[in-house]
């Protein structure tokens, strides 16, 4: 029986973790064209010339002119080709066939330079034999991981030696709680999932709605809960030097029923003051 090794030291089921990635390759085959179609990719304004990146991203990997930057998780890569419309020689890679075949078909339509790959994190060194002097992920991608070890190992073999590695994500902090409705109507958040990491995961399953777009899917899909400690030991633990980590008191979607999104465009809870962090940022280098 193959067994690897959990960044928290617990054994994993190797064919078993490979079958719940297998699970959500399939569930995001499905939700790419509801996302595509969906009000917050706003593909048009994408078409029409749009940089989907944030500026917290812009403004802290700095200027990628002339870069290779390596995208993992790119989904249907309208960040990929945004960092391609900045200057970066861009390469995006993504486990869904339906994803990377629409990046390719936006890409070819607009005349852009970037490249994809169809592949999972974990497999893609033995399907690609470069460096790169930037690595990126962002926006919902780590919760899709259940090894962060082996992530770390992937970044590193990709990094070229001075190379930067770069994250906006989710903070795991905010990822805990479920809001409750009260008898008034109004909502409390309570404490519903555990901080710290589990390797088995978290299946979820029946009809039910993406975080995009109106449709519902019912492909059943695996998530993974990792601590602030398990990403920065994960990098540190591959050779990197973590520059910096910044937490951001707001969410880059509607985390939470009570969230109101502001005039600098991301979501804020307002009744618990900025008391929760919803993101983080990393920045390391190789």
């Amino acid at each position: 029986m193959p067994f690897t090794v959990a960044s928290n030291n617990s054994l994993v089921d190797a064919r078993a973790m490979d079958e719940r990635i297998e699970i959500n390759r399939r569930n995001w085959n499905e939700r790419t064209p509801i996302h595509a179609g969906s009000e917050m990719y706003n593909v048009e304004g994408f078409k029409a010339g749009r940089i989907t990146l944030t500026d917290i991203e812009i403004r802290e990997i700095g200027s990628v002119a002339g870069k290779s930057l390596l995208h993992l998780q790119c989904h249907f890569g309208m960040d990929t080709m945004s960092w391609a419309r900045l200057g970066a020689d861009a390469t995006g890679v993504d486990l869904s066939d339906a994803s990377i075949d629409l990046a390719n078909e936006l890409n070819t339509e607009l005349g852009l330079s970037a490249r994809f790959i169809r592949s999972n994190v974990y497999d893609l060194p033995d399907l690609l034999d470069e460096e790169f002097d930037i690595v990126y992920t962002a926006l919902g991608a780590l919760c899709w991981l259940p090894d962060l070890t082996r992530w770390g190992q992937v970044i590193a073999r990709f990094l070229k030696p001075g190379g930067t590695f770069y994250m906006l994500d989710e903070h795991p902090a905010g990822r805990i709680f479920e809001s409750m409705q009260n008898t008034d109507g109004s909502h409390d958040l309570a404490l519903r999932y555990s901080y710290f990491p589990n390797p088995e995961g978290l299946l979820e399953e029946g009809e039910r709605n993406t975080y995009a777009g109106s449709e519902s899917i019912s492909t059943p899909v695996y998530e993974w809960q990792h601590s602030v400690s398990e990403i920065v030991n994960a990098l540190i633990g591959a050779g990197l030097h973590i520059e910096f980590i910044h937490e951001f008191p707001f969410s880059f979607f509607q985390a939470q029923p009570q969230m109101h999104r502001c005039d600098d465009g991301w979501w804020h809870l307002e009744k618990y003051g900025g008391n929760i962090p919803f993101m983080l940022s990393i920045k390391a280098t190789k």
